[in-house]
C-alpha cells in the first residue's frame, strides 16, 4: 500500500534464475518511510524458461504464472490477469537492471495524479554497458517519433514503469511481444491521460544475456515491434474510448 493505493508488481522473465530472487526480494522489502509494505502482491510470470526461474521466484515469495509461448507483452498479459485487484500495477523487468527503491518516485508520481509513470532511463544515471548501443538508439528514434507524430516530449519506453489500474484497462493492451510499451505510452497520449517521466538509474545486470540488446535476434525482434506498433496506432482510425 502507498498513500492509500494498494500496488502489484508484474515481472516478466524467461531464464532469470540468478536474478530473479533478488528482485522479487527487494520489492517485497521495500517500505515506505513510516516502515510500511509498499507492493501488496507481486506475480511473476516465467515466460517459457528452461532453468529454476519459476521455483527461486516462488522461493522469493512471488507467485509465479506460467506462458509458455515467448512474448513480453503476452508475459505482462499473463501476470496481469493473475494479480490480486489492486489500485496501481508496478511494471519491473526480472534482471536486475534497475533499483526498485527507485519505484516509489514512480508510485509517488501516480499518488500526485499521474495515470502513466515511465522510469527514464535516458533521465537517470545509466552505468556503461547496461543497454546496448542499438538500445540506446532505438530508444532516441522511438521518442522522437512519439514526440513527431503525436506532439509528445519522450525520453524514453522504458520497461520499468507504473500504471493505475483503471487506466490500463481502458489503453486495452493487445501486443504481446516488444511493441508492448510503446502501445501504452501512445494509446496514453491518444486518451489523453497524464503521462509523466520520472528518472530512474540503469545498471548492468549481473547474470545473464539481455534478451533484447544481447542478441542480434532480439535488437531486430525488438525495432521491428515497436516501429511496427507506432505505424499501426499512427495509422489506424479508431477512437479509443
Amino acid at each position: 500500500m502507498y498513500k492509500g493505493l494498494s500496488v502489484g508488481a508484474v515481472i516478466p522473465a524467461c531464464n532469470e534464475e540468478d536474478n530473479i530472487g533478488a528482485v522479487v526480494g527487494a520489492l517485497l522489502d521495500l517500505c515506505t518511510d513510516a516502515g510500511s509494505r509498499v507492493v501488496d502482491d507481486v506475480v511473476v510470470c516465467d515466460n517459457g524458461s528452461t532453468d529454476a526461474t519459476a521455483r527461486r521466484a516462488h522461493v522469493a515469495g512471488a507467485r509465479v504464472v506460467v506462458e509458455e509461448t515467448a512474448g513480453y507483452g503476452r508475459a505482462c498479459l499473463t501476470a496481469i490477469a493473475a494479480l490480486h485487484p489492486v489500485d496501481v500495477i508496478l511494471f519491473v523487468d526480472g534482471d536486475q537492471s534497475f533499483e526498485i527503491r527507485q519505484a516509489l518516485d514512480l508510485l509517488a508520481a501516480i499518488a500526485d495524479g499521474a495515470d502513466l509513470a515511465i522510469g527514464s532511463r535516458a533521465l537517470g544515471r545509466m552505468e556503461p554497458g547496461a543497454l546496448s548501443m542499438p538500445q540506446i538508439a532505438g530508444n532516441r528514434v522511438a521518442s522522437l517519433l512519439i514526440r513527431l507524430l503525436w506532439g509528445q516530449v519522450v525520453t524514453d519506453l522504458g520497461p520499468f514503469r507504473a500504471i493505475r489500474a483503471d487506466a490500463l484497462r481502458r489503453l486495452d493492451m493487445r501486443d504481446t511481444a516488444y511493441g508492448w510499451t510503446v502501445e501504452m505510452q501512445v494509446k496514453a497520449i491518444q486518451l489523453n491521460m497524464r503521462l509523466v517521466e520520472r528518472p530512474v538509474n540503469t545498471l548492468k545486470r549481473r547474470f545473464g544475456i539481455s534478451k533484447v540488446g544481447g542478441t542480434l535476434k532480439g535488437v531486430v525482434g525488438a525495432s521491428i515491434g515497436i516501429l511496427g506498433m507506432i505505424t499501426r496506432l499512427r495509422c489506424r482510425r479508431r477512437r479509443f474510448r
